[in-house]
């Protein structure tokens, strides 16, 4: 069993050496980069040949190329701002040692750090996503954003954990807000949603009490309230575009 791991960029000069570096078991690395403007690619070939730079056509798109330019069929698919943890590394390791894996995929939890603490509750915690895959048994849908993998099989777990470093900072993090909301409301806007004012003024409210009480948001301290403010504000920006999509489809 070879696995390719693979790495989609942006502008990701100051996490892609922690990201590759985390991937020494790989038994190749491919990086597929988006035109970055920083350093991004320069550093990447510091750890692999096999860079490729082609404009951005969407997160599904940009995963399921880079899984094609693979000389293996098993693939890990890592994001820029995410390591593998030790034992993570293990568990994959054990899993290359053994038979020909019978799963057409693996998902494993993945933990995020966030204002300076890992973050265990607020709807966070387990997180598990679907990384390892076999790639004629699996494949990246979603056409804007929350891009998800269909595998046609069985999907294993394995332990250890996805090592998640979200954003820098509060600026950051609102910053990045703003074009999330506008993608998904692209989507939902594609799938026929629209917004209402019961969206916009009940909706917020629910997703942060949510995070926060239901989630147990406040055991992780000040960030936990962070949290569970920017997903209200999220959500209200969401639907704010959503609605302005539908006024300006009926001028």
């Amino acid at each position: 069993m070879k696995i390719t791991a693979t790495v989609i960029t942006l502008n990701e000069e100051h996490n892609i050496a922690d990201a590759l570096s985390s991937l020494s078991w790989a038994d190749e690395i491919i990086v597929v980069d988006s035109e970055s403007r920083d350093r991004t690619v320069e550093i990447a070939q510091g750890f692999t040949d096999r860079v490729f730079v082609r404009s951005w056509p969407g997160y599904s798109a940009q995963k399921n190329f880079a899984a094609e330019q693979s000389e293996n069929d098993w693939i890990f698919s890592l994001d820029a701002d995410e390591r593998i943890s030790k034992e993570l590394a293990l568990a994959i390791q054990q899993l290359k040692g053994g038979p020909e894996p019978e799963s057409a995929a693996y998902e494993m939890s993945r933990l995020t750090f966030y204002l300076g603490r890992w973050i265990k509750h607020s709807g966070w915690r387990p997180d598990y996503k679907r990384r390892l895959y076999h790639r004629k048994r699996a494949r990246w849908h979603g056409d804007y954003v929350h891009e998800t993998l269909e595998a046609d099989g069985r999907v294993g777990r394995l332990s250890g954990d996805l090592l998640h470093y979200t954003v820098r900072d509060a600026s950051e993090h609102h910053l990045r807000m703003d074009r999330y909301t506008t993608l998904s409301a692209q989507q939902a806007y594609s799938l026929g949603k629209r917004a209402s004012i019961l969206s916009l003024l009940v909706l917020p409210c629910f997703v942060f009490l949510r995070s926060y009480i239901l989630k147990l948001g406040f055991f992780d301290g000040l960030p936990g309230l962070a949290i569970a403010r920017f997903a209200a504000h999220y959500e209200f920006l969401k639907n704010l575009k959503l609605w302005e999509m539908g006024m300006k489809r009926e001028e």
